[in-house]
């Protein structure tokens, strides 16, 4: 029999009531697979939160091991592209969600599915990364793609002091924007201008109901929380630009009108990090790993341990997270 390892694993009982727990696992109960990897850090996204607490459907398949990203070394390899030793990343692909994910000590993924850890990057420095900060750089990269220059003027990160937010203030920051954060914890003002941003704007001024069209504020924006507060940051958003949206923390509704849309010619730009092709991927992780400043990474970030992930997965539904997570397996 394999060595055994320990796994968070999510259950549902005849009457859908779910509930989570630590396991202990082998090799011979995970999935199919053409790339076993040791999983070496991995890290909490507001989707795993979901997915641990059942707050949503993310989880479609059960049982279910969550996280939906890994960093690690293969083991054993049938896959064209890997060999043992080989240092890879895995991000979205539906792991987590419909095949056994990467809060255990093993992973057994496709192989399609993988990309290379930078040489310049460790497993924690990945993960500190992780889907978040992925998606931040598909998000920068749709922007500039856009032609959304710093010299265009300012741009709008909503739910800032979150992983999406956070490291998306901090690559911005870095490649010369103007940086407005909203945040629903203005206690944290000092922890974004640390980061680069130069204003701060309290949730509750987009959260509510708004107008369709507003004064023209920023060049364009990456908004991690939808409904309302995308509506108002499109109603803001000066004539020509963009708002690069992948997340819906305040809802999955968008309240808007075509106004922006007609009137001023914005674009918006949808962001899906989970499906996104590979060529894509590398390129995001090439760009992340050199435009993002290592020395913010480690202010953005904190460690904890897999004992710790059920916990944080409710502290990162629940608001109460700042930044990144990084699990050190």
């Amino acid at each position: 029999m394999s060595d055994r390892f320990e796994a968070v694993l999510i259950t549902r009982d005849e009457d859908k009531n779910q509930s989570v727990d630590f396991v202990q696992m082998t090799e011979d109960d995970l999935m199919d697979g053409d790339v076993t990897v040791a999983v070496e850090a991995s890290t909490v996204n507001y989707k795993d939160g979901l997915a641990i607490t059942g707050a949503a459907p993310v989880v479609r398949r059960f049982p279910m091991i969550p996280g939906v990203d890994f960093a690690g070394t293969v083991i054993r390899s049938s896959h064209p592209d890997w060999y043992a030793g080989d240092k890879v990343i895995l991000n979205g692909w539906g792991v987590g969600e419909t095949h056994y994910g990467a809060y255990a000590g093993r992973a057994r993924v496709s192989g399609d599915w993988l990309v290379p850890l930078p040489q310049d990057m460790s497993s924690r420095e990945a993960m500190a990364i992780g889907t978040a900060g992925y998606t931040a750089m598909l998000c920068v990269m749709a922007l500039q793609r856009h032609g959304i220059s710093p010299d265009r003027g300012p741009v709008i990160v909503t739910g800032a002091s979150g992983g999406v937010g956070s490291v998306a203030v901090s690559l911005l920051a870095k490649l010369g924007y103007e940086v407005v954060a909203v945040t629903g914890r203005m206690s944290e003002e000092d922890y974004l201008k640390g980061l680069g941003a130069r204003e701060i704007i309290p949730r509750e001024e987009l959260s509510g109901a708004g107008r369709p069209l507003g004064k023209e504020r920023w060049a364009g924006g990456i908004d991690a929380v939808g409904s309302h507060t995308l509506a108002n940051v499109l109603s803001m958003t000066c004539y020509g630009g963009a708002v690069a949206a992948c997340g819906l923390a305040q809802g999955m509704d968008l309240p808007a009108t075509v106004a922006p849309f007609i009137l001023r010619g914005i674009s918006l730009l949808g962001i899906d990090s989970v499906m996104a092709p590979k060529s894509l991927r590398l390129e995001a992780w090439r760009r992340v790993s050199k435009d993002l400043d290592r020395d913010k990474l480690s202010s953005l970030s904190a460690d904890i341990s897999f004992r710790d992930v059920i916990a944080a997965g409710k502290d990162i539904v629940a608001g109460r997270v700042r930044g990144r997570l990084v699990i050190q397996m």
